[in-house]
């Protein structure tokens, strides 16, 4: 039974509506099963007034409106099926059958997670990205846990973190740093942390959450989402660290291990934005930036136990670096890296392929769906010419594609023709001896397939976007 988004969430409750009851009846917490003592001692961190505040966390987790949120969410946000093959649509019938089982588990303590289903997908600057992709009922447990910690963790954060927090944005990370090179800051310390996800050591960002959360329980099944199995071409591998990218609670336990560094930096009264594990540091000269990353990389390797990527790291002017996407100029400006713009170009490439054997329309939209977004992202941009060179280069793509579309040349002086082509300049193009990219760039092609013609058809105009996107 299926469960599609449009339905909202008025017929979940009712897949946790003895929730409620049960915890009435039963709120002691006591007779976990399995109870690890590291949790014990690193709960016993918590400073008290925070322990009466939570020691009694599962029972939050488990209540019938942070549930059916957890639900709703786990089913619109879809995604690919764990180790065991279920899916989202099976989540329903799933729970109609297990969910007496499940909560008890979660409120004695007794809940295990399943093994993730290990993943790698390549990173757009090389190498390839682990992913862990947990079973649908472990991501429904983790976003019950992670809707009870974040209003009680995420308010500690530092103001110069932006990365998976609510309210905050990649956007408002590059307007700060482009307030700091404006103040004169503009070298920058950029630090790359290597496979961080993968090197998260457990026990010290264990410690980190038992500062502010007493419930063993809870500890406990965090931990063992920590720990569980990497399932990979067959072969279930232990953890012994690292949190891998894809279940619902990394992005806060990652801001949870790195608020140590935001706290350090915050001490020594650096200005730097952090957007997870891309931390950028700005100061006024090439010396205090060669110390602050000695200093700051003996921090994160012997606190944290993490390890700097010396050959990625570095201290240089910040247009000579990327930060999400963009290039700090020296006055402070925002615009697109050169490696975004590439980066774009491909992806279009890949679009407007003209071996692809789609329709003209259908191309055109999935290059819109592309375009929409890329330019949603870039509208920081203060150098709009990136938009109309982009624009006049997507429309020759385009003019390619529907000139190889035509296929014998009686075709495309028919086109041409159509267009409003004199007879002689469309015959005089085609037998230039010209190949589709040139051709496309002929006289003929042009005003056959003007820019007019394009807005006709809906292509997004980057440029024009860019403008509506801008602060009145």
């Amino acid at each position: 039974m299926g469960v599609k988004r449009q339905q909202g969430r008025s017929d979940q409750p009712s897949l946790f509506e003895w929730v409620e009851t049960d915890l009435r009846h039963d709120t002691s917490g006591e007779g976990v099963a399995g109870a690890g003592m590291s949790e014990e001692s690193q709960a016993s961190a918590a400073s008290e007034p925070a322990r009466a505040l939570t020691d009694r966390l599962m029972e939050e987790v488990c209540r019938l409106s942070n549930l059916s949120e957890a639900y709703y969410r786990v089913v619109s946000n879809k995604g690919k099926p764990g180790i065991d093959g279920m899916t989202v649509d099976d989540l329903s019938p799933w729970l109609g059958e297990h969910r007496q089982t499940l909560v008890s588990s979660l409120l004695d303590g007794s809940y295990r997670p399943s093994p993730v289903l290990g993943v790698k997908i390549p990173k757009p600057g090389g190498g390839e990205r682990q992913l862990g992709i947990p079973t649908v009922v472990d991501r429904l447990v983790q976003q019950s846990i992670l809707q009870v910690l974040t209003p009680l963790i995420d308010p500690t954060f530092s103001e110069s973190s932006y990365g998976f927090r609510p309210g905050r944005s990649a956007h408002q990370a590059l307007l700060k740093a482009k307030e700091y090179v404006a103040e004169g800051r503009d070298i920058v310390v950029d630090l790359d942390l290597e496979k961080f996800f993968d090197r998260v050591n457990h026990d010290i960002l264990m410690s980190r959450l038992a500062r502010r959360v007493a419930d063993k329980r809870l500890l406990r099944i965090v931990r063992r989402f920590l720990e569980a199995g990497l399932m990979q071409d067959g072969v279930c591998v232990d953890r012994r660290e690292g949190t891998p990218q894809g279940g619902p609670l990394s992005p806060l336990l990652a801001n949870l291990l790195l608020d140590d560094l935001d706290k350090e930096l915050e001490h020594r009264g650096h200005r730097f934005c952090r957007y997870a594990d891309d931390c950028n540091i700005y100061v006024r000269s090439e010396e205090a930036g060669l110390r602050v990353m000695a200093s700051v990389t003996r921090f994160l390797e012997a606190r944290l136990k993490l390890r700097v990527n010396r050959q990625k790291s570095a201290v240089a002017r910040v247009e000579e670096r990327k930060f999400l996407g963009y290039r700090l100029l020296s006055d402070g400006k925002l615009t697109v890296s050169p490696k975004s713009l590439e980066r774009a170009k491909a992806r279009i490439r890949e679009i407007t392929s003209r071996n692809r054997g789609i329709s003209f329309a259908q191309m055109i939209d999935e290059l819109n769906s592309f375009l929409r977004g890329w330019g949603a992202y870039f509208r920081l941009s203060d150098w709009k010419t990136t938009f109309t060179d982009l624009d006049g280069w997507i429309r020759r793509k385009l003019r390619c594609v529907r000139l190889k579309q035509c296929k014998r040349y009686r075709t495309i002086v028919k086109f041409f023709r159509r267009q409003g082509v004199a007879l002689r300049d469309a015959w005089d193009a085609v037998l230039s001896g010209k190949r589709w990219w040139r051709l496309s760039r002929t006289q003929a092609a042009s005003k056959a397939m003007p820019n007019n013609w394009f807005e006709r058809l809906g292509l997004v105009n980057l440029f024009r976007q860019h403008e509506r996107l801008q602060p009145v």
